[in-house]
């Protein structure tokens, strides 16, 4: 049950997102929208985390070392497959770069991150748990 609270709770911010995020980078530039866009995509990353922790309590799988560990016990469980445990692992990245401000963040690699890839490896993991639950 809380499984399904979770993927509903994540598609309610996919929405939400994809409602907000602008469709070129000049208009992705200004404050409201950048900031916007960045704090849906930490939401998003951080729910995901969290049902990645609940699925493996669920299984009753190992607990992993950390967040992108998370990931990796996903994929060696087959939950997940390799590509989607990558791209999550390199979003976790993303994200812990714009949540903590580690140093110069490219803006142009973020909006194309997040325009180009970013919501198809979130609902690729949710079609994968969807599978598996």
């Amino acid at each position: 049950m809380r499984v399904l609270e979770k993927i509903n709770e994540i598609e309610k911010y996919i929405e939400e997102f994809e409602s907000i995020v602008p469709r070129t980078f000049k208009d992705y530039q200004g404050i409201k929208e950048k900031a916007a866009c960045e704090r849906y995509f930490e939401k998003i990353m951080e729910a995901v985390v969290d049902l990645s922790f609940l699925i493996i309590k669920e299984n009753n799988l190992e607990k992993p070392d950390d967040d992108k560990g998370a990931f990796d016990i996903l994929y060696n469980n087959r939950i997940i497959s390799k590509e989607i445990n990558e791209k999550l692992k390199d979003a976790k990245s993303m994200k812990n770069i714009i949540s903590h401000q580690y140093g110069f963040v490219d803006d142009r690699i973020v909006f194309e991150s997040i325009t180009e890839e970013f919501l198809d490896d979130i609902n690729n993991f949710l079609d994968a748990i969807k599978k598996k639950s």
